[in-house]
């Protein structure tokens, strides 16, 4: 009988006993809250928005503390993910804090792939961890998880309506990550401008399909809340770590030539709102969401790549052997079919190769023959003119010897006249 159809039979065969007495499992939770709060808590923020809307003030803020971290300038030639990590303690709670920044997002001429850059981030998180889901020996109890939990989205207060960048980023983002939208810097616009803004964000998000992060209402002890909150998106919020003196306290505010704006005044910014929601209700839940929903997805998504999947072409279950078995196999043939079309091609190429050299060696042999004929023409050609040049010496010597021969008898012949002469005289 197959392991599956032994769990569903187990699981379809659950009675409810009642107990005797006390057991002790009821301190469960409490064990879990204890180990948990021994371990600590990890969570990743990334802030997307153009240089110079306040998002590591709002950072501070956030987490009442002064973060490291250097301005940002508007001459980045791309965009770049600044990445850093706080270990913050809170009472005998720890939480290591993880704040990704977008710098240069949206300082380019041509913004057409200034989101590539975050999206390949956040896949590159979903690999990391992947990938040590995989490992034979995992040690997920101390990996630390680098995967986005929440994207605050910063909206620039215009007062019209979305850029064509920000509607495009979100949309890229939406099935990546748990998208909070918010306008930055809200008092720079008045509260009638402030109400239509929200009311036409919302509009074009609906309008254009991006699934922004919805805060739960599945609990009850927070569906209230959280429902009214919902409404009250994108929220608008001021930051600022300076104290100022108002009344009797001292409040974190912005002091301006025509007033104050308080940033934890509800009436002046949601500011307050936005801790709530995003650090005191919902911050497991986006943890939750983060891996059960978007990570998930990755994840699916990679091992059907990979040619893993849950039921065979008969619906039937597909165990992870059985699975590996047949890619592994899948593989193997696709290896052996690519190895024997490289050795035929290899072999093709070898006897094109010989060919080649034979015609070459062919073509060395005839021009070896030419050449050696064309050598014995030219010696004949030289042997025969030696030859004649010889024989043209040889008579020239033989006329040379005649012609000395007559010179020496016709000396000899002058000389006896001349005796025959000289006698006469004397006679």
């Amino acid at each position: 009988m197959a392991a599956t159809d032994i769990a569903r039979q187990v699981g379809e065969g659950c009675r409810t006993v009642p107990l005797a007495g006390h057991v002790g499992f009821d301190s469960l939770p409490d064990q879990l809250v204890n180990k948990s709060v021994s371990q600590g808590f990890c969570f990743n923020i990334l802030c997307v928005g153009e240089t110079g809307l306040g998002k590591s003030t709002l950072m501070d803020t956030l987490f009442n503390t002064k973060f490291e971290g250097e301005p940002a300038t508007h001459t980045q030639p791309g965009v770049q993910l600044r990445s850093n990590t706080y270990d913050l303690q809170e009472s005998n709670v720890g939480l290591k804090l993880t704040i990704v920044s977008t710098v240069g997002f949206g300082d380019q001429i041509n913004k057409e792939d200034s989101y590539k850059p975050i999206v390949e981030f956040i896949d590159a998180q979903f690999e990391a961890y992947l990938q040590e889901e995989l490992k034979i020996r995992r040690v997920l109890h101390t990996y630390h998880d680098s995967r986005i939990h929440a994207c605050l989205y910063f909206i620039a207060p215009t007062g019209h309506s979305l850029k064509s960048l920000d509607l495009v980023t979100m949309k890229k983002l939406d099935s990546k990550v748990n998208i909070i939208p918010i306008i930055a810097k809200s008092d720079a616009i008045s509260k009638s401008e402030l109400t239509k803004f929200k009311i036409k964000i919302t509009s074009e998000l609906v309008s254009n399909g991006v699934q922004i992060y919805q805060f739960p209402t599945d609990d009850e002890s927070v569906a209230e809340i959280n429902g009214t909150m919902n409404a009250h998106l994108p929220f608008a919020v001021i930051g600022s770590t300076e104290e100022l003196k108002i009344g009797n306290k001292m409040m974190k505010a912005r002091q301006y030539p025509w007033g104050t704006v308080q940033v934890e005044n509800e009436a002046h910014c949601d500011f307050v709102k936005l801790r709530e929601m995003l650090i005191r209700v919902n911050m497991d839940d986006l943890r939750e969401q983060t891996h059960s929903r978007h990570y998930e997805l990755y994840r699916r998504c990679k091992l059907e790549e990979m040619g893993f999947k849950d039921t065979d072409p008969d619906s039937k279950p597909f165990s992870l052997q059985e699975t590996y078995e047949a890619k592994r196999n899948e593989f193997l043939g696709e290896l052996q079919k690519k190895e024997e079309e490289m050795r035929q091609m290899f072999v093709q190429r070898v006897k094109e190769k010989e060919a080649e050299l034979k015609e070459a060696e062919k073509e060395l042999h005839e021009k070896f023959d030419r050449l050696k004929k064309l050598h014995q023409d030219e010696k004949k050609k030289l042997e025969d003119k030696k030859k004649s040049l010889d024989d043209e010496v040889n008579a020239f010597k033989q006329r040379k010897t005649a012609a000395e021969l007559l010179q020496s008898q016709g000396s000899q012949a002058g000389g006896s006249q001349t005796l025959k002469r000289d006698k006469e005289k004397k006679n």
